[in-house]
């Protein structure tokens, strides 16, 4: 085991110094504000859970797990994702008072990362789950919610592409010989390995009928201009209709401009089995979040229901928000021995005011420059340096 080093923080870990933070809370009274008003209520989960639930039933592989230990020997893990944990409050007791349920948070989440590999490992998510809904309605309203949460939030050029998992994973059924084919090719689209796609389909040795469909299809599917293009690859279905029907509904509350349909489109939370999507934005080179339809979910808590919601990366909002912060006056006051009570006076009175004020012996070294006045008390006045 190497030295650890004065300064150094465990791999992954990072400080939020003050600015950001500031930027951080704004964001968040901004979203919890426009959440509230479209029925959503907030919920903490703990930080901590049992590995046997939330661990086992997450869609975070098992070595990116934080685990640990209680005094009982249960083995415990810090809480990967917010989705899981949510559904097992909602399962347990939520569901039983209220349906469906509209669940707004703000959490930390934690993965364990490679030395080398450059993330966080500690992570701001929010986000909202609409549980208790199994109509098209309610993917309709988690996309619209997402969409207008970030025009709300003033984020500039944004799309969201939205795709399908069960119909992707009927495509790779159909034009594959085995389920161990049709995973490794999904697996590739995870990772957005289009090129280890194409030389996967060669490799399987496929007819040629299909292997050349599934080249066509790599090839149109990532961005159709109506459903319906995409049925010369899939057999006519529910989950075609579906999406043909919240297409109608974004289009008709006036959001067709920010959505495009990626039929390719997987990811790596395989709870995903319905409508599926993520957010881009100019300025990141990562994706802001991604959300979708989870109802298999729920079958781990022995309840049968609908659940669809998404999540967003704080720290990636960030990059692409400059949330400007509220220009504050800064006060310092400095004191001697005798006029400390008048400095102490003139502190309650500015700060009644709204004034930021920070109390200072004279003699101690100050960064002025953080200040915007410096005020000296005296007994019986106070005089601006």
């Amino acid at each position: 085991m190497s030295s650890i080093k004065m300064f150094e923080k465990p791999v992954g870990m990072r400080d939020t110094l003050p600015k950001i933070y500031d930027k951080t809370a704004a964001l968040r009274q901004q979203t919890r504000e426009f959440l509230r008003v479209r029925g959503y209520d907030f919920i903490k989960t703990p930080s901590v859970e049992y590995y046997d639930t939330i661990g086992k039933a997450s869609a975070i592989q098992d070595a990116s797990l934080f685990k640990l230990f209680d005094n009982q020997g249960n083995t415990l893990v810090l809480r990967p994702e917010m989705t899981t944990p949510i559904v097992r409050a909602a399962s347990s007791k939520l569901l039983k008072e209220q349906t469906p349920l509209r669940l707004g948070y703000f959490s930390n989440v934690f993965r364990a990362q490679e030395v080398e590999g450059g993330r966080p490992a500690e992570f701001e998510q929010m986000g909202i789950e609409l549980i208790g809904d199994e109509t098209v309605y309610a993917d309709a309203e988690v996309v619209a919610t997402a969409i207008e949460l970030l025009q709300e939030l003033q984020v500039n050029d944004f799309k969201v592409t939205i795709g399908h998992a069960g119909i992707l994973q009927c495509v790779l059924r159909d034009y594959t010989e085995s389920q161990s084919e049709a995973d490794e090719l999904r697996n590739l689209l995870v990772k957005r390995n289009y090129v280890g796609f194409e030389e996967a389909v060669y490799a399987f040795d496929l007819p040629k009928a299909k292997s050349d469909a599934l080249m066509q299809f790599i090839g149109e599917a990532t961005n159709i201009e109506k459903i319906e293009d995409i049925e010369k690859y899939v057999r006519k279905n529910e989950a075609l209709q579906y999406m043909q029907k919240l297409d109608q509904l974004l289009t008709a509350a006036g959001l067709g401009a920010y959505i495009d349909f990626d039929f390719t489109l997987s990811s790596h939370m395989n709870y995903y089995t319905g409508m599926l999507f993520e957010v881009f934005a100019s300025g990141s080179g990562f994706a802001l979040g991604n959300g979708g339809r989870y109802d298999g979910l729920l079958t781990e808590f022995d309840v049968q229901t609908g659940a669809t919601g998404f999540g967003l990366r704080v720290d990636r909002l960030l990059e692409v928000l400059p949330l400007p912060v509220v220009a504050q006056e800064r006060v310092l006051v400095t004191f001697t021995d005798d006029t400390f009570g008048a400095a102490l006076q003139l502190a309650r009175e500015l700060r009644a005011q709204g004034t930021s004020v920070t109390l200072s012996a004279v003699a101690t070294k100050v960064s002025e420059g953080n200040f915007t006045r410096i005020v000296q008390a005296t007994k019986g006045a106070m005089t601006n340096e």
